[in-house]
Parts: C-alpha cells; structure tokens; sequence
C-alpha cells in the first residue's frame, strides 16, 4: 500500500514537471548567467574579429534611373516610337532587362571585369583547399575536355559574379530604378553602377532605333508592292471601260423601264387578241343570219335580219357579214404579228439590261479593288514617310537622374550590427545552453524531488564539507561536533535508529548507484558519531574492489575480511582501532575469488552474527550498486540499508535502477541520504533560506 501511494505520488510529481514555471525558467537563466555571459563575450569577441580583422570592406554604390512614361509622341508613330506605360508589369519587366545577361555582358566587356580577380576567381590564388577542390575536379573531369570554351566560361562565370554584387530596386509607387553595386573598391562600384544604367539607356535606344529600321525596310518594300498592285487594278478597270459599252447605272435604269413598259403592252396585246380570236371564232361558227346578227352585233345586220328572205337582202345580208368575218380575221392576224414583235423586243431588252447588270458588277468590283488599293498604298505611303522623318530622333524610355558617386564609408560590414547581432546570438546561445543543460539535468536537489521520484523516506541530508582530502572531512567532523555538518550526522543517525523503533538495526550498510558519491564518507562519518556516544563500533571495509580506507585511515595493516573468510587470520589479527573514527575497523582485501561469491558464503554471514555479539554497531561501506553485485549480496544481512545520492549529479534513471536492484532481491532500502548538498549551490536554486540544518536559519545554532 505504501508502494502505491509511493507512486501516485511520483506520478503526480512527473506531471507537475510537465507544467512550465516562469519563475523556475527565469532562475536557470539566473544561475548560468556565467555561462551566457561569458557566451556574450566569446560571441561579441568572435563577431569583433570578424568585422574588424577578417572581414573584406565593401563599398556601394547607387544609380538612379526614372522610366520616363510618354503615353503619346510628338509625331505619332505608334508602336515603333511609343512609350513605355506605368503598370507593375513593365516595371517588372525593365527590372528583368537590367539584370539580362545580355547587358551584364556588355558591362562586362566595356569595364573588362574579367581581369579583376574580384569578379573572376580563377585569377585569385587559390590557397590549400582551392588547389585540394581543383585536384579532386581534374580527378573527376574528362581528361579531354576542350579549352576552347575557358573565356567564355570565366565570361559567364564573371556575369555571375556581378549579378551577385548588384541589386536593382524600385522605389514604391514611383517609376525610379534604384541600382545598387558593392564591390571592395569605391570607385569601381561607382563606375559599374554607372556603366550599367549609360548601357541600359544606349540598349532602349539601339533598340529603337533597330525597330525603326526594320519598319522603314518593312514599309518601303511594302509600299513598292502596293504601288505595283494599284497600278494593275486601275489598268483592269481600264482596259474594261475600253472593251464594254457605256456602263452606269442610269443607263441600266432606263433599259429596266423599257423592260416594264414592254411587258405591260404585251399584256394588252395578249387581252386584245384573245379577244379578237373569241371573235373569230363565233363568227366561224354561226351558220343561221340570226347567229351570224347576234355574233356579229352589227346594226345594219339587225336591220336587214327582217327581210332576209328577200334575194337582194340576203345577197346584202351575206355581203356584209363577210365584210365582217374579213375584218375580225384581219385584226386577229395585225395582233398576232403585233404579240410577236413585242415579245422579240422583250428579250433584247432582257439580255441587254442582264449584260448591263453583269458588267457593272464587275466595272464596280474592278473599281473597288482599284480604290482599296490606293487607299492601303498611300496609308502605308504616309507611314513610310513618318518613319523615315523620325530616324534618328528616337529617345530611350528612361533617363539617369542621379549617377553613382564613390562612396566615402565601407556598407559592409556594418560592425555595429555585427558586433549587437553577435552579442544577441551569444545571449541566445548562452541561454539555450543553460535551458538544455537544465532540462536534461536529472540529479536531485531536494528530499522531496527525491521522494516524489523513488517513493523512499529521505532520512537524511549532508551538506558539503570543505576538505581536500578525504581523511580532512572526517577530521573536521571531529573537531567541529557542533558544526552543521556534524548535526546533520547526528539527524542521519536518529533516522537510522527510528526506521524500526521495537528493534533498532545493529548492522548498518552504506551504498550508492555509482561511485564518488560520498557513500564511504557517510559511513565513516556514522562510524564516528556512535563512537562518539560511546558505542562500540564496528566499520568493514565492503568495498574490497577498491579499497579506499587507507586514504582516510592511518594504518599498516594489509591483511582484512577477506583474510578472515577464508581463514587466513582470525578476526582479532586484522581488526584495527582508528583514533580518527574511534572505532574498530575491518579493512578490505585482494583474494582470489570473485567479490560476491565471497560476501555470498556461510563463513560471511557467521562472521557478521558472531560479530553482533561484540560490537553495538556494525556498518559496512559497500560498492556501488549498478556497477557490481557485492551490495545486494551483502544487504541480505544487514537490519538498515542507507542509500546515498549525491546531490545535483547523481541522474534520476540511476537512483531508480539502483534501487530497483535491492528491490528485486527483497531488501529494500531503509531510506535515502542526499549527501555533499552546496548550501552557495542550494542558494542559487532557490532554496538556500528554508531548507535543511545547512540554511541560514541554523547558523545561530551551529558552531562552524
């Protein structure tokens, strides 16, 4: 159960470790202000050196062009002398133009940057890693290859160059070109600032005047062509004015009234003699005087009709309606001669107003052709003219309003930014350092990190003791009994004496995770305090690895625990009194069998139970925990183990294996001992005013 809660609680601390502390941040950035300081310096010296020493001065240069945006010129010739407009793709565009290879060329050769070895890097000379780089690419390159190309390269190569030392800049919601060359040298900045804007105006113009050319060539062959094709279209309507009659239009009006004026006679004509047939034939077909009166309806024949019966009469009857019948016979014929006279004449006329109709369409076609053509060859006539009149009065479309001037300053490097960006990232770097170092850190600093992490009882916590020696610590312990560290002993040993009140351990062992953590030291130090209440103590050397004793005690003795196991000596030969610690020791020493197996046998734990008959105390120094065995073989006869970790070193991950260890063998620990705690170190976490016998509020009771 006292696992459980043991873990919740580590549980609960691992979270609150998830929580970002603003005042914990601000004191690891306070705390390593050495670090980011000295961080600062090394970069601000580094950045100095740099600026001041190793750094090439540059010097810039800047021209100013302004496009000039002439929507309409003076003798309007449209595309070939228009101006340039003001919308954001053509100042694009002629910000391209000035960094077109083409007129970086030009600059190149007018300015010859090919022999400056700024620009050219093949005539630099070339240092260790140069001539190592130019090894390695013959290696690689074909040993054929041509050099017939090497000016052109070093050419591109130097174009490059200047591309790269150049920037060309508009100025916002302007038409102004800013550009801007740094090089090492004032006056070549200047120069080639200024020979790239001459040779960009001189390009505006060479180009217009190239496009005038090709328009007053264009225009002159086609004005030639157009003169020949007029001259031909107004020789066709000619030649076919000479070969038709009279053609126009009145003369085809009239001919289509004649046409109208025919049709409608013979359509009278055509009235007139279905009438007169009608006629003819109801004369042909009476045969009685009264039909021939009634067909006739001719009075003097209604009047003879009476006496027809008469000779004379009937002679005269006959008589005149043959006169008649002659007389509507005659008529008939008149009409039809008449109907087929008109019809003739209708046809002419047809074909003679359909003539007409064709050959003023082609008269009018022909004249069209004709007109079309002198109007396209004298529009084209009249560009011709204009074109020719403007050669050699063409404007570029941009113009210098401020030329590049040497510069009196370097522009780089700036040693003002560099040395205030250098102090910046030092201060950066300083400070991540500090942050990652604190961040990674998994030592412990408090009983209660130590706690929260392990689930055991800290029973104790040992401050610092300055000493350069080993032996000196226990010394001073000695001679200062009312000092901090002294008290805090005296509170270790209380904690081991309670952590099993109806029977208080009598065998007492000392171990940490790793070495150096000062576990030897604790032990000698309680060997000290329980003699110091007169108890008879006894200290064994467990560590017989190692075999540190004799750089804290004052002896000859060699032999030791390991000369008594295997009966070498007896006990009483080996043990020795230490007026340092005040009690007996038993030393650790070299043997042939391994460690473990020696702490591991039966004439061991004899030992240990014949020795709880002559000594009230026992404590035993035994080796580290993750490194070897020995200390879990001897925790199975000890009453307390006291486990060290040393403060703000010994990592999380350690502590936990090493008791980890104890736990799978069935020996837990009794309690944990933070030991060699830094009351300045303590002080500068945070928790040197409130924490442990070693803070301020003890210095009135502790005699140091």
């Amino acid at each position: 159960m006292k696992r459980i809660e043991l873990g919740q609680r580590a549980a609960s601390a691992s979270q609150d470790e998830d929580v970002i502390d603003l005042g914990a941040l601000l004191g690891s950035l306070w705390r390593g202000k050495v670090i980011i300081i000295l961080a600062f310096v090394v970069a601000v010296l580094i950045g100095g050196i740099y600026s001041y020493v190793l750094a090439t001065p540059k010097y810039r240069s800047t021209a100013v062009v302004m496009l000039n945006n002439r929507e309409e010129q003076v003798l309007e010739l449209g595309s070939v002398m228009s101006g340039l407009g003001s919308d954001s793709t053509v100042i694009n565009t002629e910000v391209e133009v000035l960094k077109s290879r083409v007129l970086l060329g030009k600059v190149v050769d007018k300015l010859e940057l090919t022999t400056d070895p700024e620009f050219n890097g093949s005539l630099e000379t070339p240092g260790t890693i140069d001539q190592v780089k130019d090894f390695v690419k013959s290696l690689v390159a074909p040993t054929g290859e041509s050099v017939g190309n090497g000016d052109a390269r070093q050419r591109e190569a130097t174009i490059d160059a200047l591309l790269a030392s150049m920037t060309i800049k508009n100025v916002p919601q302007s038409l102004v070109f800013q550009v801007t060359v740094e090089t090492t040298d004032a006056a070549k900045s200047a120069n080639i600032a200024d020979a790239l804007v001459d040779l960009y105006i001189l390009n505006q113009l060479e180009v217009k005047f190239e496009a005038t050319e090709q328009a007053t060539t264009w225009l002159t062959d086609r004005v030639t062509d157009l003169q020949v094709a007029l001259e031909e279209a107004e020789g066709k309507v000619k030649d076919f004015r000479a070969s038709t009659p009279l053609v126009s239009p009145e003369a085809l009006e009239g001919l289509e009234i004649q046409v109208k004026d025919t049709r409608e006679r013979i359509t009278s004509m055509e009235t007139a003699q279905d009438a007169a047939q009608t006629r003819v034939a109801a004369l042909e077909a009476a045969e009685t005087p009264q039909q021939q009166a009634d067909a006739t309806k001719d009075l003097q024949l209604q009047r003879m009709l009476p006496r027809v019966d008469e000779p004379a009469i009937a002679e005269s009857f006959r008589a005149r309606f043959e006169q008649l019948a002659a007389r509507a016979q005659a008529e008939l014929t008149r009409n039809t001669s008449q109907l087929a006279a008109l019809q003739n004449s209708l046809a002419e006329l047809e074909r003679q107003t359909e003539q007409q109709s064709q050959d003023l369409i082609t008269l009018q076609q022909l004249s069209r052709e004709a007109e079309a053509s002198r109007l396209l060859y004298e529009y084209f006539l009249s560009r011709l003219k204009e074109t020719s009149a403007q050669q050699g009065v063409q404007q570029a479309d941009s113009r210098i309003i401020s030329p590049a001037v040497e510069p009196v300053q370097a522009s780089a490097p700036r040693k003002s930014l560099i040395l205030a960006m250098s102090g910046i990232l030092g201060l950066m770097l300083g400070a991540a350092f500090v942050l990652i170092r604190e961040a990674r850190n998994r030592a412990f600093r408090t009983a209660e990190q130590l706690e929260g992490a392990t689930g055991c009882a800290t029973i104790g916590q040992l401050p610092m003791i300055k000493a350069s020696r080993r032996k000196d610590a226990i010394a001073y312990l000695k001679e200062r009994p009312s000092s901090a560290a002294a008290e805090a002993v005296r509170n270790l040993r209380t904690s081991v004496m309670l952590s099993n009140v109806d029977t208080p351990p009598k065998v007492i062992m000392t171990c940490s995770a790793l070495p150096g953590e000062g576990k030897t030291t604790v032990a000698m130090s309680l060997t000290l305090n329980f003699a110091s209440m007169g108890k008879k103590v006894l200290l064994i050397e467990g560590d017989i690895r190692r075999r540190v004793f004799g750089q804290y005690l004052t002896t000859e003795q060699t032999d030791g625990v390991v000369s008594v196991l295997t009966g070498a000596k007896s006990f009483d030969e080996v043990v020795t009194h230490d007026e340092l610690v005040g009690a007996d020791v038993l030393l650790g020493d070299k043997g042939q069998s391994n460690a473990a197996d020696i702490f591991s046998s039966v004439r061991f734990a004899e030992l240990l139970k014949d020795l709880r008959s002559r000594y009230d105390i026992i404590i035993v120094d035994t080796p580290p925990v993750l490194v070897v065995p020995d200390a879990r073989v001897i925790a199975q006869h000890v009453d307390a183990t006291v486990f060290v970790v040393k403060w703000d070193q010994t990592q999380r991950e350690q502590v936990i294996g090493a008791l980890r260890e104890f736990e799978s063998v069935g020996k837990p620990v009794s309690g944990l001992v933070l030991n060699q705690i830094s009351p300045r170190g303590m002080k500068r976490y945070g928790y040197g005013n409130n924490y442990g016998p070693y803070s301020a509020y003890g210095a009135k009771y502790y005699l140091n």
